[in-house]
């Protein structure tokens, strides 16, 4: 525990560097993840023929190995933020495409053929019907993508990207414990805090007569 303390104490400046590198590349990578997957997900739920097509190619993205990934992005994007960050992108798509698709495609038929009886157009009933009813199930795939994409970003370090993964080589280089546990500690809480932060997130933009 005394050799932890003192590796945290020797490293606090690089790993606050560390850490501002790894929530930026996190942080960039799940927004545009975001904006990609749900505009995908409900469009899949209007065009059912593509639905399985797209789902098996996020699907296959998701099953290539990361380093092996993030080597791909080299020869397209060169070393440093931007390859990082669309490899982390790339691996953030499966968990909220799917969801979206599912949790609007299990929204009550009776509930949007109510919307539709009353005059609302397919796009009010997307934003006032289907959406919201889905948000739980939309806000865990971004939930799972984000602590994915927290764990992934450690390896960024390979291709010049920063990140915590630079104390955690830095420790394996020097076969030094304390120093990879100075890197790792913060990479599994920086996880927890961001799926803690949009658990409550998801529940405040909840209406309250629809929380558990």
């Amino acid at each position: 525990m005394n050799l932890l303390i003192q590796a945290f104490e020797q490293n606090w400046q690089g790993l606050l560097v560390a850490l501002g590198q790894h929530i930026v590349l996190s942080i960039i990578a799940i927004a545009v993840a975001c904006l990609i997957s749900i505009p995908l997900g409900v469009y899949i739920t209007r065009h059912k023929a593509l639905a399985q097509v797209v789902l098996i190619i996020v699907s296959i993205i998701q099953t290539i190995p990361s380093l092996a990934l993030l080597g791909f992005m080299i020869p397209l994007f060169g070393i440093g933020t931007l390859p990082a960050v669309v490899a982390l992108t790339l691996y953030a798509l499966l968990p909220i495409v799917r969801n979206t698709y599912t949790g609007i495609t299990e929204v009550d038929r009776a509930l949007i053929e109510a919307g539709r009886g009353m005059g609302m157009t397919r796009s009010q009933i997307l934003w006032q019907v289907e959406l919201p009813l889905s948000r739980n199930v939309i806000m865990a795939g971004v939930r799972t993508a984000t602590v994915l994409t927290i764990g992934i970003a450690t390896l960024a370090t390979f291709i010049g990207a920063g990140g915590l993964g630079d104390i955690i080589m830095r420790g394996i280089d020097m076969i030094d414990t304390p120093t990879i546990l100075a890197g790792a500690i913060p990479a599994a809480l920086l996880a927890i805090v961001f799926d803690v932060l949009l658990h409550w997130l998801d529940r405040v933009l909840t209406p309250r007569g629809l929380r558990s």
